[in-house]
């Protein structure tokens, strides 16, 4: 947990959440899904003029509706009175109600017509439908996703987007008063007309459209909310934040890549922080970690190397991966610090962390910090020879202290944590009082680190993703501070994802393998990574390579046993 004295944002309460249900109302046509939706009142005090579904509050009596609608065994309480509150929001505002009479007719236009549309909210709805031997349909409507508006907005909804087939025979006719414009549309063509300009829509209606383009028909997005073994839920949950870029507002969901730095910089939603990457300013990430991106941004590098200033003017600075030798990137680091470094760490050799330390020792030339790492072993290549001044042990602590202006004194703790795999002289940092992993190369944020043998080993990047993980579990990491790419939120998470992907990876490798025995490399390349655009299969070479050498290693062991078995 970071300490709440090194938020750089005091922290404030969000606005409050108020319950609300929408539903998109769908049908099938020869070109694939529509979806009916709205343009809401340009004076409406939540998204004016915006392209939405229906919904709206949910009401106290939509749970005393509960004696006409019908029920799934899976629905839990509340996803029906959800479903109850779409429902009779659909009916206020397009005049379309999911019922049929109790003998299982439909609903006619007649019924319809000879009800109120006005503002139904309380007990008006439910008996209205009563009077007609109506049931209201809430079986038939099913979760699809959960969005919780984001925590820097005024005005917040905790909101299932819910979905349901249009009725046969109803024609929606918007209510003038807070809905206009009632429209079919495929959510393709609504994100096309959204990017163009001329059909504004917010943030979660615009990704919960991206998700609903893949589906060819209605038949399969029910199947896809169809409740499974473990009950109903959505297929996501996302509480969106919000950062700068390019100078304007955008929103991201927790599975994009800037979340993790945003939850870490602004943990109560604050519009403040800057996501544009460059090299000429410190990212403040807290009040006592700080990020200097190193000009070489590349195909390997991403935006650039990462490098970190952990500290303040109380403790002095320690600063992890120096990155290249570049004079402009090694003045700033200087400048930043005030020259004020006591510990420069390298989390491994390669040629984009290691060189940048000698040149920015020499300009300390009064606290001459030690240079700090795991010396390259024979396997490095001769780009990425490094050779510390004190070779770091595993599982010791590395100590920034001081005493503040106020006279309180502070301690920022570094736990060394060796993790060979991408390198034979990897290592991670812990900082121990705010929860933070430093990963270096081991793992990073928008792409797959490289594992490039003989320095590189599958087994042992496994094996060390394992040790991060047990880290986790004590509580020690919150977020991961990659050497590339953005803060990575919930860690465990990240973690269980990337070992997952390899080892989806390596089954496709060794199927590849399998299907071609006499086979080469560079025949399994392509059918082990025909998801990877080709340009980047020279890069994917150098993992594959590591990932054949760790499946005939088990072979090879599975063998032995077998043979030992046998005797």
């Amino acid at each position: 947990m970071v300490r709440f004295s090194q938020l750089i944002h005091p922290a404030r309460e969000p606005a409050p959440v108020r319950a609300a249900a929408t539903v998109l109302l769908l049908r099938d046509t020869p070109a694939g899904i529509e979806v009916l939706m709205t343009r809401r009142s340009a004076t409406a005090s939540f998204a004016p003029g915006a392209y939405v579904f229906p919904g709206g509050h949910i009401d106290a009596a939509d749970e005393a509706a509960k004696r006409i609608a019908t029920r799934r065994p899976t629905q839990s309480r509340i996803q029906r009175t959800q479903a109850i509150a779409a429902i009779r929001e659909a009916f206020e505002e397009l005049g379309v109600l999911l019922a049929h009479h109790a003998d299982g007719r439909p609903v006619s236009a007649e019924d319809i017509a000879a009800m109120d549309r006005g503002d139904t909210a309380g007990t008006a709805f439910a008996d209205q439908c009563a009077a007609r031997g109506l049931v209201l349909a809430s079986d038939q409507v099913f979760t699809f996703a959960h969005w919780i508006t984001d925590r820097d907005l005024p005005k917040r909804f905790d909101v299932p987007f819910l979905v349901a087939r249009m009725p046969e025979g109803q024609v929606p006719t918007a209510d003038e008063s807070e809905q206009f414009e009632p429209c079919w549309v495929r959510p393709a063509d609504a994100l096309a007309r959204h990017a163009a300009g001329n059909f504004f829509m917010i943030f979660p209606t615009v990704r919960t459209l991206q998700r609903m383009a893949a589906y060819a028909t209605v038949d399969a997005v029910l199947a896809a909310c169809a409740p499974n073994g473990n009950g109903e839920a959505p297929l996501w949950t996302s509480c969106p934040r919000a950062g700068f870029l390019k100078g304007e507002d955008v929103r991201y969901m927790e599975s994009d890549s800037p979340y993790g730095e945003l939850s870490l910089v602004c943990p109560d939603g604050q519009l403040v922080h800057a996501l544009d990457w460059q090299s000429e300013q410190p990212v403040a990430l807290l009040k006592n970690v700080q990020r200097l991106t190193a000009p070489n941004p590349s195909a390997m590098t991403g935006p650039g190397t990462n490098t970190y200033i952990v500290g303040d003017a109380a403790t002095g600075y320690l600063v992890i991966d120096p990155g290249p030798n570049d004079f402009d990137h090694i003045g700033r680091l200087w400048r930043i610090t005030h020259g004020d470094i006591r510990m420069i760490v390298c989390t491994h050799s390669h040629a984009d962390h290691s060189p940048g330390a000698a040149p920015l020792q020499a300009l300390c030339k009064t606290t001459k910090p030690p240079i700090l790492g795991l010396p390259s072993a024979p396997t490095a290549r001769a780009t990425a020879r490094f050779t510390p001044e004190r070779s770091l042990i595993n599982g010791e602590r590395l100590t920034l202290s001081g005493t503040t202006a106020e006279g309180e004194p502070i301690t920022h703790t570094l736990r060394v944590i060796h993790t060979p795999g991408h390198a034979a002289n990897h290592l991670c940092l812990v900082l121990e009082e705010d929860g933070l992993l430093f990963s270096g190369d081991h793992i990073l944020n928008g792409s797959t680190t490289v594992i490039d043998p003989p320095d590189g080993d599958m087994t042992a990047y496994l094996d060390s993703l394992d040790t991060l993980d047990a880290a986790c579990a004590e509580g020690l990491v919150e977020f991961i501070l990659p050497a590339h790419g953005y803060v990575i939120g919930f860690a465990r998470n990240a973690i269980a994802h990337l070992k997952a992907h390899r080892l989806k990876r390596e089954a496709k490798i060794a199927a590849a393998m399998q299907a071609q025995p006499g086979g080469t490399p560079e025949q399994w390349l392509p059918i082990a990574y025909d998801d990877v655009p080709e340009r980047m299969w020279p890069v994917a070479a150098r993992s594959l390579a590591a990932h054949v050498a760790r499946i005939q290693h088990l072979q090879q062991q599975q063998q032995q046993q077998q043979q030992t078995g046998a005797r």
